[in-house]
């Protein structure tokens, strides 16, 4: 398990507060970013590529709205036996559409995103690669309702007191999982493939993305605004390591809630600031878990401090805390480029969960 890094200087959380939360879509996004922190382009640049060395930062980048793109995805439960765990997460590791795949501290131990085409059978390739992972059962929970997603850690900096803010934040009746995508053109589905790689740490970085893309830099900055304001990228900023910038107790907490009360109570739930993630899923006869939570927190005891104050404020005492115990991949999926995997016929080791979801 990767040890906590401490920030140790005001300037280093205040760079890291601002980066988590928006990068400069500008030419000069490190000159404009080191005027705003006191620091010149060199100094940000090398501050930068420290943080990155360190594990700190792990990629600045355009963080897309997998359905606004014209992708399914869904949070998939494996049980997988324990002796083959690590067979199992590389197997699964190699599907291009898995961007999360976590060992967590329940019976369903193996938890991946898998995203997809538009016009591909997702539960067809989930249960696909519980075959291939030897899983005794395979569970997807796509989502029903999103009340809050964006992870931004505390670090202390200028914008601190704030572990997360929500890049997609609730209505008063959360967001349905049934946002239509735009047809895009050529020329915008060349900015997102440029877009999605880490940002080069270069005084014009966007020059060199954007002739990879084949297109002018204004062009491609011009793209990347127009996404934001249309909602197919949520942000153009930087993800940190968790555990490396100090957090080291993830806990994707599972609530069950009256069916009633769902609405209310992720909207209750969405508003706290140590959550980072808040989102309504499928329930099944033996999973009465309705709201999924995320929680970033430095210690165990400040998560389950966090879900104490949750619960009682919300009346909802019936929960559960999945740790994450090993981070098998975290990257961010490649779209309109890895084509999907071939499907050869397979002996069936997979038992797919065969309840319909309540």
């Amino acid at each position: 398990m990767e040890a906590g890094l401490e920030i140790g200087d005001a300037l280093t959380a205040r760079l890291l507060s601002r980066v988590q939360r928006a990068f400069p879509l500008d030419p000069r996004p490190f000159a404009a970013l080191g005027e705003a922190l006191g620091l010149s382009e060199e100094q940000l640049l090398s501050r930068i590529s420290e943080l990155k060395a360190q594990r700190v930062i792990r990629q600045i980048s355009g963080i897309f709205d997998s359905r606004r793109l014209g992708y399914q995805s869904c949070l998939v439960a494996a049980q997988v036996p324990p002796s083959i765990l690590e067979q199992a997460a590389t197997a699964i590791n190699r599907h291009p559409g898995v961007s999360h795949n976590y060992e967590r501290a329940h019976a369903f131990n193996l938890w991946f995103t898998l995203t997809v085409p538009g016009q591909a059978d997702l539960p067809a390739e989930a249960t696909r690669l519980g075959m291939e992972a030897g899983a005794i059962q395979v569970r997807l929970f796509p989502t029903v309702r999103t009340f809050k997603i964006g992870v931004i850690l505390d670090v202390g900096g200028d914008d601190g007191g704030h572990p997360a803010l929500p890049a997609t934040a609730a209505s008063p009746s959360g967001t349905a999982d049934s946002a239509g995508a735009r047809r895009l053109s050529a020329r915008e589905i060349a900015a997102v493939r440029a877009l999605q790689n880490d940002l080069p740490l270069v005084a014009h970085p966007f020059l060199a993305l954007a002739k990879e893309a084949g297109m002018a830099e204004e062009e491609l900055l011009a793209h990347a605004r127009q996404f934001i304001e249309g909602g197919e990228m949520r942000r153009f900023a930087a993800v940190l390591f968790h555990r490396r910038a100090g957090f080291t107790a993830n806990g994707m907490v599972v609530w069950n809630v009256p069916a009633e009360r769902v609405v209310a109570v992720g909207q209750q739930f969405a508003g706290y600031p140590a959550v980072s993630h808040c989102y309504q899923r499928p329930c099944y006869p033996d999973w009465p878990y309705s709201l999924f939570t995320m929680i970033h927190a430095r210690s165990q005891e400040e998560c389950e401090r966090h879900v104490r104050e949750m619960a009682g404020a919300a009346g909802i005492h019936d929960h559960a805390i999945l740790y994450s115990v090993r981070e098998f991949k975290k990257t961010r999926v490649r779209y309109f480029e890895e084509p999907l995997p071939e499907q050869p016929p397979r002996e069936t080791r997979c038992r797919p969960q065969a309840d319909s979801p309540s």
